[in-house]
């Protein structure tokens, strides 16, 4: 299947049917879904029937899904997924950001790596005029991606869960990036 996107070590690709295993096994740890579901263990049914029709969705306004799967290029090891997607299905003006990857591949620098590809892509080629991200408060790894992205932090807000878990009682965060703030930046270290 042909890659969305490249970067030097990953290549992001969209999902297929194939692709419900790789998903069942990253959604079944316990702490990969330990910020998401306070780390339940993951229903195959439910990937089949529920996540990957979400993740292969593909969105009228960029013509391609908002969700990608994350190989390395030179294994072709499934890492785990990126998600940039339209908060509307009519306009790419804004676009979530956001990772799920294998522990394997923590710490690593290819949630950085991806997410970087990311929003240089949306902002040169998709239309894409701010990202957001959010995580829960007290998820110091994925902060640090988003500010290693060269993402800022918005605001601290409380939303409501189906279900506590641990962790939540301090709430979320969002961070957002600009295409003026990213073009401005992107001067500087040129």
């Amino acid at each position: 299947m042909p890659a969305f996107l490249e970067t030097e070590r990953l290549a992001l690709r969209p999902f297929a049917d194939a692709d419900a295993e790789r998903l069942f096994a990253l959604d079944d740890d316990p702490e990969v879904m330990r910020f998401i579901n306070g780390g339940k263990p993951a229903d195959r049914a439910t990937i089949q029937a529920r996540s990957l029709p979400r993740l292969r969705h593909a969105y009228p306004c960029v013509g391609a899904p908002g969700y990608w799967a994350a190989e390395e290029r030179a294994t072709g090891s499934f890492l785990g997924w990126f998600e940039f997607r339209p908060l509307d299905e009519r306009s790419a003006a804004v676009v979530e950001l956001g990772y799920r990857l294998h522990q394997a591949a923590w710490g690593k620098g290819y949630a950085t790596e991806g997410s970087r590809a990311l929003i240089s892509k949306g902002f040169t080629a998709l239309g894409v005029e701010r990202i957001t991200a959010n995580a829960m408060a007290v998820n110091a790894r994925s902060r640090r991606v988003m500010e290693k992205a060269g993402m800022v932090f918005r605001r601290h807000f409380t939303g409501d869960w189906p279900e506590a878990i641990a962790g939540s009682e301090h709430g979320e965060v969002e961070y957002e990036l600009t295409r003026a703030a990213w073009e401005q930046t992107s001067r500087r270290t040129r």
